[in-house]
């Protein structure tokens, strides 16, 4: 663990390649630990049938409302942090992350009463059939206890990582995603717990993980202070806030919207579908968690240097960025596509239908990850520099102004192979608007560049 000064001057001054990749690494490993619990659930679910998969699938829906709450919050407060710690005021910065910490308890516990009233209507919302309804409750129920836990780990997460200590983010991610995996065939298999057992093991490991994420600021080892008496609500800390933690909130929201949709098109056709869509997105959360992860090593890297001063150093970190993730996205792509189907084949020995129908949309989603790298850098350069309607525009065109308006016409036209095929359409889509933004981001930084030392010389 290095000290506070020391991870300013490694900030300020470290290669930019050495340091996206520090930056980027412990979130990528905690984003794939993430993925490898999140898969975890439905692997050991599988053997209990179709039914029990199509359940999981259906509550990552749920995970997915609570992790939107969350990243707003967290994605405002890490981003203006960063900017907060580059421009010198600390104090400020332990002000915002006492403040997001304290919302986003509040948050997670509107999220966990709501959520207990109305949990039938919910799960049938999110997508679950007459057949696997009671596994959905059974799931869902012990997720939403740990709602709190985990709208409070989110913002942990990103505040670490801004302030420099991306290592300590994902211990604390990374350890709860372990002791999932060892929990899970204990309460499903050895206790006999089935659904509700692996719903059990996800929830006491995201309590542990918020506990761990809290170490470093109980024990005061870390950069910013916690405290609440730093807990205060002003309208342009909040409006900062909001404004670029809304691209997070608007992009899960999609995703939510898209996960529902989704579910009850696939439903329609039958509980095979259902599954093979919610395993491949599993699936596919290792690629894009590691990709998320390396733009969120991006997004302090750009923020510090965007609040200090520094626009060579911002315009290096996105072309430094850009060019890894396309070359990450290429190799992991190649790979998973030759793969596709005995992936696939892990979670169905018998379901033909579910096995086809995952391996096309695997790999269909393949051919367009490249696209996604990229779109994925940008937003979260745009974060880093606090564009909220750019980062905004980005975070919600691979499931929102890119999937909406396809998905319909793609399952009326195409049936399951058209709901295999939507999401690779949509990435295809996003070009349409990275290649605008990204040119306007650079202008910018030029332009404020010019125009910082133009005033210096007078």
């Amino acid at each position: 663990m290095i000290n506070r000064s020391e991870r300013e001057t490694m900030l300020r001054t470290a290669p930019l390649t050495g340091l996206i990749f520090k930056m980027a690494l412990p979130c990528m490993v905690s984003f794939l630990i993430t993925s490898i619990y999140n898969l975890a659930d439905t692997y050991f679910v599988s053997s209990l049938g179709t039914q029990a998969t199509a359940a999981v699938s259906v509550n990552a829906s749920l995970d997915m409302l609570i992790m939107m709450l969350g990243s707003f919050i967290a994605v405002g407060c890490g981003s203006l942090i960063a900017r907060l710690i580059g421009a010198g005021d600390k104090e400020k910065a332990s002000s915002v992350l006492s403040t997001g910490l304290f919302t986003s308890l509040i948050t997670g516990s509107a999220v966990l009463v709501f959520g207990l009233v109305f949990m039938r209507p919910l799960v049938r919302l999110l997508g679950a059939t007459d057949t696997c309804e009671a596994y959905s409750i059974q799931y869902a129920t012990y997720v939403l206890l740990v709602a709190p836990f985990m709208t409070g780990s989110f913002v942990f997460n990103q505040c670490l990582r801004a302030e420099g200590s991306a290592m300590l983010s994902m211990i604390g991610m990374g350890f709860g995603g372990v002791l999932n995996c060892v929990l899970d065939p204990i309460f499903i298999f050895t206790l006999g717990l089935g659904v509700k057992g692996a719903s059990m093991a996800t929830a006491i490991s995201k309590f542990v993980s918020f506990c761990i994420l809290l170490y470093p600021y109980a024990s005061q080892r870390s950069l910013l202070k916690l405290s609440r008496s730093l807990v205060h609500y002003d309208m342009r800390t909040v409006t900062d806030v909001i404004s670029v933690g809304s691209s997070a909130l608007f992009r899960t929201a999609l995703s939510i919207v898209a996960s529902i949709i989704l579910n009850n098109l696939a439903g329609e056709i039958s509980d095979s579908v259902l599954a093979s869509i919610g395993v491949t997105n599993k699936v596919m959360m290792f690629p894009f968690g590691i990709l998320l992860g390396y733009g969120q090593g991006v997004q302090p890297v750009t923020g510090f240097n965007w609040g200090a001063g520094d626009y060579k150093r911002v315009r290096d970190s996105y072309k430094i960025g850009s060019r890894i993730a396309l070359i990450g996205a290429i190799a992991m792509s190649a790979i998973i596509i030759v793969f596709a189907k005995p992936l696939m084949g892990l979670f169905t020995e018998t379901d033909a239908d579910m096995l086809e129908i995952g391996a096309l949309a695997i790999r269909l989603q393949c051919i367009a990850m490249p696209i996604h790298a990229w779109i994925m850098v940008i937003n979260m350069f745009c974060v880093g520099m606090g564009r909220a309607k750019e980062a905004l525009i980005l975070a919600t065109s691979r499931q929102g102004s890119c999937f909406l308006p396809i998905v319909y016409p793609m399952y009326y036209f195409l049936g399951s192979v058209g709901l295999a095929s939507v999401q690779a359409a949509a990435d295809v889509l996003a070009l349409c608007l990275g290649f605008p933004i990204i040119k306007k981001m650079l202008r910018l930084v030029d332009e404020t560049e010019a125009r910082v030392k133009a005033e210096n010389k007078k």
